[in-house]
């Protein structure tokens, strides 16, 4: 049986916080796909995972190639086919409107397409699928456009549908996914009924790293773990002044961020203010086979976000039985079951984060194994990443025929 031909299109890859992105494209080659990989750009830290840089060995890079390669594929592909380039210029004008990006951004798009198109048909896709519904959702429509092969995309969060023209990229899509049922919802608002049927959810797939070990009792230290991106969204200022607010009262919570990001510094600051350096520990970078054991040697998870999709290290983390504690943001209430696999809480709220944090701290180390456990048998029903890819290898089958 021949090897089916796809592509996958992310704007930066591989990055220590996509490794979900990494996993599906290796589950699906298990399936018999061909897949080249192809990213905007380079992600612009360190990767300390060795899966990952075997990844960026194996992808192709679009701004890399620098400005004469990506001006000559623009006019190589008007001397090709000159009525598809200004079929797909308008588009780009189209998508102008309403954006929150400047018109220029747009044209760069159609450039990047234009060279994207000349690897596509070299290697011979026959499908191109996107990460995340923001410009890789745009530049796989406008590939599409100037003649290449259908495209998909995945929607992952909510700020990529501030990107504007969400309902363009539907309607003109094959199929679209996303990763939980909250996130097709909000796909339905953009876009009309007559196009809801090419919505579908396929969840994200765990890595089996995670799982596929002996159980590890949760810590008898009073420590939590959050596993995130330092960054205004995930809402850490709020986890150290939770930590101080109980410090007050006496009550000691070890915290670590795992993960690193552009608030390290007012983390850091915010840390000293309080003098918690002894209970809050900032890692950096690490790899998943790291985050792994930081994620054992705790009692459970915690993630106060703002905004979100529906995080992998929440499934990480019930995988690995422990409990987590989060807010009601998104698909997260799909997933964690308040007094079963964990705690949920009002996104911004830390008076009820410290609440939250105040019964996590009460149960015995035989409790949070029962949800633990529990935990653990929800996220394997809805995250086998073998199910999960096997959905969208069928997807993709249908709309190569």
């Amino acid at each position: 049986m021949n090897q089916l031909k796809i592509a996958y299109l992310i704007n930066q890859y591989p990055m220590v916080s996509q490794t979900f992105i990494r996993r599906e494209i290796q589950a699906l080659e298990k399936q018999g796909f061909d897949i080249l990989r192809i990213a905007l750009q380079k992600w612009d830290s360190e990767l300390v995972d060795e899966d990952d840089k075997r990844e960026m060995s194996k992808t192709r890079y679009v701004l890399p190639q620098g400005g004469p390669a990506l001006i000559q594929a623009v006019i190589r592909t008007i001397l090709l086919n000159p009525i598809r380039f200004f079929t797909a210029l308008l588009l780009a004008i189209k998508m102008m409107s309403g954006s929150e990006r400047k018109f220029y951004y747009h044209l760069i798009y159609l450039t990047e397409a234009c060279q994207i198109l000349i690897w596509l048909k070299s290697f011979g896709a026959l499908h191109l699928h996107a990460h995340f519904g923001n410009n890789s959702a745009e530049v796989a429509m406008l590939v599409n456009a100037l003649g290449g092969p259908q495209y998909s995309f995945t929607l992952h969060g909510q700020n990529e549908l501030l990107f504007g023209g969400t309902g363009e990229k539907i309607r003109r899509a094959a199929f679209v996914v996303a990763i939980s049922s909250y996130g097709r919802s909000q796909l339905y608002r953009r876009v009309e009924y007559a196009h809801w049927s090419k919505i579908k959810v396929v969840h994200c797939g765990l890595d089996t790293l995670f799982y596929e070990h002996d159980p590890v009792l949760p810590a008898v230290t009073p420590r939590l773990v959050c596993v995130a991106r330092l960054c205004e969204a995930k809402g850490q200022m709020l986890l150290i002044e939770a930590v101080h607010s109980l410090a007050q009262k006496g009550i000691t919570l070890e915290l670590v961020f795992a993960g690193d990001g552009e608030m390290r510094k007012q983390l850091e600051a915010l840390i000293s203010r309080y003098k918690l350096n002894k209970q809050i520990r900032i890692t950096g970078w690490l790899s998943g086979a790291q985050v792994r054991e930081e994620i054992l040697a705790s009692r459970g998870l915690v993630l106060p976000s703002f905004s979100e999709g529906l995080p992998i290290v929440i499934m990480e983390a019930m995988s690995l039985r422990r409990p987590v504690l989060s807010t009601y943001v998104a698909g997260i209430p799909e997933l964690v079951q308040p007094g079963i696999t964990g705690w949920l809480f009002p996104a911004g709220s830390i008076d009820d984060m410290t609440l939250a944090f105040e019964d996590f701290l009460s149960k015995t180390v035989e409790e949070l194994k029962v949800m633990g456990d529990a935990a653990y048998t929800r996220v394997l029903e809805r995250h086998s990443i073998d199910i999960e890819s096997a959905k969208l290898a069928e997807l993709f089958r249908e709309t190569c025929q």
